[in-house]
């Protein structure tokens, strides 16, 4: 089958999908994605997890399509610090998309068109829709084309409309929900719907569906990094279900991707657990006055504090949050830092842990 002759068929697929190899990694998977549910409860507030996880996976998922901004860069964004860096703005537009998705999903229950729409548009702040020009092409570092997706405008809300019912309508198919969510990514990339954005979204849309299908309960398995360090095969495995439908090494490819992520954010969120408790234990001996598990929330929800924070979470006054802060800062907590004419708190402990340090 070539390039020029393939014609994306709709959902679900005709080929038998569900293998020995499939189904033997089916179990690993999932019992990972379990442990890794159980896990993330740990944490006494879920916005901890959801700001700084969703921050990394903007990171990791925008660097796949060349867009790379630092750490610290990001960090600051996400407090509203202009860093004057375009890449630092769109990957922060990404986080934002996700988290938007992720609260559509959860009030919902669905993920429909309109949805993903909503994501994209957020993703990439402008309104252009799905494609309805000619022309779109997917081409290599050589510049040649690998594959032309769905060109006709009616042709791609046709095949978008069938993937909502595959993503929505549970008896559409009684494929596994970590199998489908293979299709679906596979199914998005090849439509590839959008004139750009196509890659980041088609990555919200893996998380947003493990919530949906309840899988997690908030959105904290991100195949980004994954992806990004195996990235030519991620093309390969993509482009051998349209040329050979060889589907068996797309899915073992994402379920391998799943049972390793899991574990790995399964450790990133002990040791985040792991330092919340040693800073608690700690503020609450030598700073017993201000101590409040509410402020040891406040320092773990951005690696960046600002006075505002902490002055609107525990409702108290400016001048107080300030001292609050400086007193945290002060005994070897945060990090205070002045950029501009404001004054900003890092926590140097909570960027390394991110990190991996």
């Amino acid at each position: 089958m070539t390039n020029e002759i393939f014609i994306l068929p709709p959902l679900p697929p005709q080929a038998e999908i569900e293998t020995i190899a499939i189904l033997k990694q089916l179990s690993q998977s999932h019992r990972y994605l379990a442990e890794l549910k159980g896990t993330s409860k740990t944490i006494p507030n879920e916005s901890i997890l959801i700001n700084t996880l969703t921050l990394q996976e903007a990171k990791d998922s925008s660097e796949i399509e060349n867009i790379i901004t630092t750490h610290d860069d990001l960090y600051k964004e996400n407090i509203l610090i202009d860093t004057k860096k375009p890449a630092s703005k769109e990957v922060y537009n990404y986080a934002q998309g996700l988290k938007l998705g992720f609260e559509i999903v959860r009030k919902e229950r669905l993920l429909l068109n309109k949805h993903i729409l909503t994501v994209q548009k957020e993703l990439l702040a402008n309104n252009a829709g799905f494609r309805t020009q000619a022309g779109t092409k997917l081409v290599n570092s050589q510049g040649q084309t690998v594959y032309t997706p769905p060109q006709n405008a009616t042709e791609v809300l046709d095949l978008m409309s069938n993937l909502e019912k595959f993503i929505n309508d549970n008896d559409f198919s009684n494929l596994d929900p970590l199998i489908k969510m293979v299709i679906i990514h596979y199914q998005f990339e090849s439509i590839h719907p959008f004139y750009d954005g196509n890659g980041r979204t088609g990555r919200i849309i893996n998380i947003l569906y493990l919530v949906l299908q309840g899988l997690l309960d908030i959105p904290i398995l991100y195949l980004s990094r994954y992806i990004t360090q195996n990235k030519a095969e991620y093309y390969q495995v993509l482009q051998d279900v349209r040329t050979k439908e060889d589907w068996e090494q797309l899915v073992l490819y994402f379920l391998k991707g799943i049972e390793i992520t899991a574990k790995e954010t399964i450790d990133l969120i002990t040791n985040i657990s792991n330092l919340m408790q040693q800073y608690k234990t700690d503020i609450q001996e030598k700073l017993p006055k201000i101590y409040s598990q509410d402020l040891i929330n406040i320092l773990f929800k951005n690696p960046y504090t600002k006075i505002e924070f902490v002055e609107k979470e525990l409702r108290i006054n400016k001048r107080t949050a300030q001292n609050y802060l400086d007193i945290v800062a002060k005994n070897g907590f945060l990090e205070k830092t002045k950029i501009g004419k404001s004054n900003y708190y890092m926590n140097n402990a909570l960027i390394k842990v991110l990190m991996n340090e």
